[in-house]
């Protein structure tokens, strides 16, 4: 079980860093376009707040079934097939 949660903090790890960079990335644009243009553009807390956490949830529901795949697995056996 020690092992499935591992691999689940990792999965969700790397895919709220990837929703942090994004929106990173959105905020940036963000503000180009009210710096290029006349458009109003802004990015409200909460849409930020949504994103980094949707981003993590995705991670953990995209991680679940290669994580029990993985626990089930006998690492010495797991290390010869690579």
């Amino acid at each position: 079980m020690i092992t499935m949660r591992q691999f689940l903090a990792e999965s969700t790890t790397i895919a709220t860093v990837g929703a942090a960079f994004g929106v990173a990335t959105g905020v940036g644009l963000s503000v180009l376009v009210n710096a290029a243009s006349p458009l109003p553009a802004t990015v409200s807390p909460f849409s930020i707040v949504l994103g980094v956490v949707i981003g993590g949830g995705v991670g953990i529901v995209a991680g679940v079934y290669p994580a029990s795949r993985a626990a089930r697995l006998d690492p010495i056996t797991a290390l010869r097939q690579e």
